[in-house]
């Protein structure tokens, strides 16, 4: 195996922990809403179940769409299409936080 299957192969077990992670969150029979941010809390919601199943769409796509993100990685080392991985990963993070604040927690936050 060399370099750019063994980065491509991280780069979609990563993807697949989101996927994962989301397909539990839809899952759940859990009435603890789930947290998207790291050590914060979750924001009281209305519906838990509604906003989990949400969340989880939204790990689900951004699992999906983060592995399709590392492709170039298959190009080789001195492939111009790793811009696309680099640039594109960025604005994915931006997407989903943009995704998850203005979408999900402002649909489903207790007034």
């Amino acid at each position: 195996m060399n370099g750019r299957v063994i980065g491509y192969v991280i780069w979609f077990l990563l993807g697949l922990l989101f996927t994962v992670r989301g397909i539990y969150c839809m899952s759940a029979k859990k009435e603890i809403p789930f947290g998207f941010w790291a050590n914060a809390d979750t924001a009281p919601v209305s519906d838990v179940k509604a906003y989990n199943r949400a969340l989880g769409k939204l790990f689900v796509a951004a699992g999906l769409s983060f592995m399709a993100l590392g492709l170039p990685l298959l190009g080789g080392q001195n492939s111009p299409g790793i811009v696309f991985s680099v640039i594109g990963s960025l604005l994915w993070c931006i997407v989903i936080m943009a995704v998850y604040t203005v979408g999900i927690e402002g649909k489903y936050r207790k007034k």
